[in-house]
């Protein structure tokens, strides 16, 4: 192939489109550079099928690569990149929304899309590059595949609208929306936002669209100059004599099933549903075992027959009859529980229940310290707040192995982080890292906005100051073949999301939205539907808001007694190094002498702040009171009470003491000349002080130049004063005066 460039212009800057140099021997393969950032995105088929599998297997992987960014990795041990960042499983799963979609799903050819980042700069973010370079790849290939799909993000600064951008003015956005979609339709959508009203979103929808035919107009120009011819992949027309076996075939499962499809659909209780159909499917296989001539695949054939014919009738239940498979109206919303405060030692928790989902999130405070570390290609910095996931098998009633986080729990986990994340207190406020677990002990839809409630609940019952109550919901919708007719779904369920076409989920307050995320399986959505589809989430969402409100309304005034507390002291910078020590010497002294690192934390910022996190009120109050010493600012004419931890004797005549080093704060000493000992004149320092001894002594001057301190015992007696008198046998009354 010979080297082709194409562009256009999007938000004022040059989106280039390259193909012919890198990675020929994909199936499609293509560059994408926005500024200077720059990706490659290469689309690889199977030439053969994978057996024994029930859906289309599309591989997405997204590579960080450090170099784009110029890093090395931190790391001592290990430089090469490991296993891929949530980041960039979520960047990877926003490309698979988008172009899944597109394909058949009856395909069974592997097809694999890897988008690798060459170049990154610090205004164009790779997350939208990427999905053009894969939807360009794709397209171009011979891969068969309905696109493309273009996509952008949109914005909004001080009330005008901002096409894709930079990731300064990101953090001046009052919303950060992506969408991909034809122009025409959207077909994903990701969004956070600080409770942004649904008409303003809607705005941002419509106007991202006048853009998005910018973006598939030239993927169309790069195909039709370098495009090859779209093969078949496992969807290939079948000869007459099979053709014929089939449609026999469905006809006796037809036959079979007759009325038992809508009985077992009407059946409410998820499980008690799938066993009536797990029962339809066995005696389906036991009635074709016995005509010999059917074979294993035959029979393994009729069980898909069996499912896309429930699927077919449960969306014409919803789309003729209006008549859901629990008995619900359209914009029902399942029955809603709620309850806090269910474990007695963890520092908050949260039950919330909608019909047969059930999501327990537990809240968990720590110390400054406890925050994430963030080292990927894009970022470094910190994290303070975490939301975690999981959702074993049993919440389904499968046996599933326990492999750690899938790519599907790290994007739920991600998104109702998102949604509860605009209404967290600031960190100078809340000092606390905060992590929240929600475990999906039961789930029959939505479990992500079932975890968004119950992270609200949880984080509320801990104490934690949230500004409101969050909430989500899951919205569905089902559309005859022709996506003419449709009907809206609120709060869908699992059969629902299986036979729908989209998942529509949508978190936020009573005063706006804080979280989208759209999924759909069929064409894309039209605005309207978007509008209306909004609309009826907001009316879920705030009912949702009504039950919640009624067990917990705002925050608990109290931390729980066995969360830990931060005693926060504002020092002067330079004095950072004296509370630290050398080696760390004085600060880990300070925590082993507070109850060691399992019972207190100590956090020291750039700008003097220091943070004592304690679960004892008397070790934290001890290690502040440590801290206040060490930084104190001795000013003349304060009086200490400190140990002498050395006599100074003269260089020249070892015979002659000329004074005493007193430890009078941690850290901290000053001198008492011999002549400031008494008001007479005295032979020996060690006439009347030893090492150890604790004496009372007076700040006569403070040399902070050279750090010196001058002290003085005389001057807290008079002149007079027959104690300053005594010899060396009279210390003891001495030290006590």
């Amino acid at each position: 192939m010979s080297v082709k460039s194409f562009s256009t212009e999007i938000a004022g800057k040059k989106l280039i489109i390259e193909t012919g140099k890198l990675a020929d021997q994909a199936n499609g393969s293509c560059t994408v550079r926005y500024g200077d950032t720059v990706v490659l995105a290469t689309a690889v088929m199977s030439q053969t099928i994978r057996e024994g599998i029930d859906y289309f297997p599309l591989m997405v992987d997204y590579e960080e690569k450090l170099y784009a960014a110029g890093k090395i990795k931190g790391s001592r041990f290990i430089k090469r990149e490991g296993r891929p960042s949530d980041e960039a499983i979520l960047t990877a799963r926003l490309v698979d929304r988008a172009l899944r979609p597109f394909f058949d799903e009856k395909m069974r050819n592997d097809v694999q899309v890897v988008i690798t980042v060459l170049s990154i700069d610090d205004e164009n973010d790779p997350d939208i590059i990427s999905l053009i370079a894969a939807s360009c790849a794709v397209y171009m290939s011979n891969i068969p595949w309905q696109g493309p799909v273009g996509c952008l993000r949109v914005g909004r600064v001080n009330g005008e609208w901002v096409l894709n951008p930079s990731n300064e003015a990101r953090e001046k956005s009052e919303f950060d929306l992506v969408m991909a979609g034809t122009g025409e339709k959207v077909a994903m959508m990701e969004a956070e936002a600080e409770e942004t009203a649904e008409g303003v979103i809607l705005e941002a929808i419509e106007f991202g669209q006048k853009h998005m035919k910018k973006i598939t107009k030239l993927i169309e120009e790069v195909r039709s100059e370098v495009g090859a011819e779209k093969i078949k992949g496992d969807t290939e027309e079948i000869d007459k004599e099979e053709k014929e076996e089939i449609e026999n075939l469905e006809k006796k499962v037809k036959d079979f099933t007759k009325d038992k499809l809508k009985e077992s659909l009407n059946i409410k209780d998820k499980l008690e549903r799938e066993e009536a159909i797990t029962k339809i499917k066995d005696e389906l296989n036991i009635s074709l075992k016995e005509d010999n001539e059917i074979s294993k695949e035959r029979r393994e054939r009729a069980a898909m027959i069996l499912q896309e014919m429930l699927d077919k009738e449960a969306k014409r239940l919803m789309l003729e009859e209006e008549e859901r498979v629990d008995g619900r109206k359209l914009d029902e919303v399942r029955p809603v529980s709620c309850q806090v405060g269910l474990l007695p030692r963890t520092h908050g928790s949260g039950l919330f229940n909608r019909g047969e989902t059930q999501v327990l999130s537990i809240v968990t405070l720590g110390s400054p310290g406890d925050e994430q570390l963030i080292d990927t290609m894009e970022e470094s910095g910190k994290k303070h707040y975490m939301h975690h996931y999981n959702f074993p098998g049993f919440s389904v009633g499968e046996v599933i192995p326990m492999r750690g986080p899938k790519r599907r729990e790290i994007g739920h986990g991600a998104l109702a982080e998102k949604a509860v994340m605009p209404l967290l207190p600031d960190k100078e406020d809340f000092p606390y890292t905060i992590r929240v677990v929600s475990e999906v002990l039961s789930s029959n839809g939505s479990s992500s906005q079932a975890s968004v409630c119950g992270s609200s609940l949880a984080l509320m019952d801990a104490g934690v100051p949230l500004k409101k109550a969050v909430a989500g919901i899951a919205m569905g919708i089902i559309m005859d073949d022709q996506e003419k007719e449709y009907k809206i779904l609120t709060d869908i369920q699992g059969i629902e999301d299986h036979s729908g076409g989209m998942d529509f989920k949508v978190a936020g307050t009573r005063d706006g939205i804080t979280a989208i995320q759209l999924d759909v399986k069929i064409s894309g959505l039209t605005l309207e539907i978007c509008r209306e589809t909004l609309e009826k989430a907001k009316q879920a969402r705030l009912k949702i808001l009504e039950t919640m409100n009624k067990i917990i309304p705002e925050p608990r005034k109290e931390l729980s007694e066995y969360s830990p507390r931060i005693e926060t002291l504002k020092i002067d910078p330079e004095k950072i190094r004296d509370v630290i020590g050398r080696g760390g010497e004085t600060i880990n002294e300070i925590i082993e002498e507070c109850g060691g690192r399992d019972i207190t934390k100590i956090d020291i910022e750039d700008d003097g702040l220091v943070l004592i996190t304690s679960s004892d009120a008397k070790m934290s109050e001890k290690a502040l009171e440590w801290v206040k010493q060490i930084t104190r600012e001795i000013e003349v004419g304060e009086i200490y009470e400190g140990d002498v931890i050395q006599i100074i004797k003269d260089r020249n005549n070892p015979n002659k003491e000329i004074g005493a080093i007193v430890e009078i704060l941690p850290e901290k000493d000053g001198m008492v000349h011999i002549s400031e000992f008494s008001h007479k004149h005295i032979n020996k320092v060690s006439d009347l002080v030893d090492v150890g001894d604790h004496i009372k002594v007076k700040v006569m001057e403070v040399d902070k130049e050279r750090g010196r301190i001058g002290l003085s015992v005389k001057a807290l007696t008079e002149s007079k004063d027959k104690n300053y008198h005594q010899k060396k046998r009279d210390k003891k009354d001495f030290r006590k005066k």
